[in-house]
């Protein structure tokens, strides 16, 4: 229910009325070489459907920095996960990415997983969102996120090369897992 209620107050901040479900936060993981991870930043953990799959299946060493900007929720995620080891729970924005990474001693994030709604963000968020991002992730890390369309595509195009597509039909709504890299790399 605070879920519904948090989007109830921010409908453009949350993006959905539901958390993701298991199968869709399986398939956000899949991606992910948990062996060599080191660092894994997650924008806009919610409740934590995605970041319930991170904490089990990283490595005790690999650093997870958890970036959320509704109060709400960063309280819910620190009663969860606050007394993990390697563990970093951030009120904040994700366009701040890079003060974080350089805050906790880290040049680059290996991967950077969004549960964001780009869809309903102004432009110019997502923009300083994504610039970041691209920062953040150095020459080899990737940046994983899921939208109900592909309607925003071409935009994430502008900043990165989609590298893979991954459907889950079984999310209500079905939804799609992009995959980028660095367009330079």
């Amino acid at each position: 229910m605070s879920f519904i209620f948090e989007y109830l107050k921010h409908p453009r901040r949350i993006g959905a009325i539901a958390p993701s479900g298991k199968c869709l936060s399986r398939k956000m993981m899949q991606p992910i070489d948990f062996t060599s991870a080191e660092v894994i930043v997650e924008y806009g953990p919610g409740t934590g459907s995605f970041t319930n799959h991170l904490v089990a299946e990283k490595n005790p060493d690999t650093s997870l920095i958890l970036i959320e900007q509704n109060e709400h929720f960063c309280r819910q995620l620190n009663n969860k996960y606050g007394d993990m080891e390697n563990v970093h729970i951030i009120h904040g924005y994700a366009e701040d990415v890079e003060t974080y990474l350089d805050e906790y001693g880290f040049e680059h994030a290996d991967y950077i997983i969004s549960g964001l709604p780009f869809t309903s963000l102004p432009e110019e968020v997502s923009d300083r969102i994504l610039t970041a991002t691209i920062s953040a992730m150095g020459d080899a890390g990737r940046f994983i996120t899921f939208q109900y369309s592909l309607v925003k595509r071409h935009f994430f195009e502008q900043y990165f090369n989609i590298t893979n597509y991954l459907r889950e039909f079984r999310n209500l709504p079905p939804a799609y897992v992009l995959v980028m890299k660095s367009r330079g790399e």
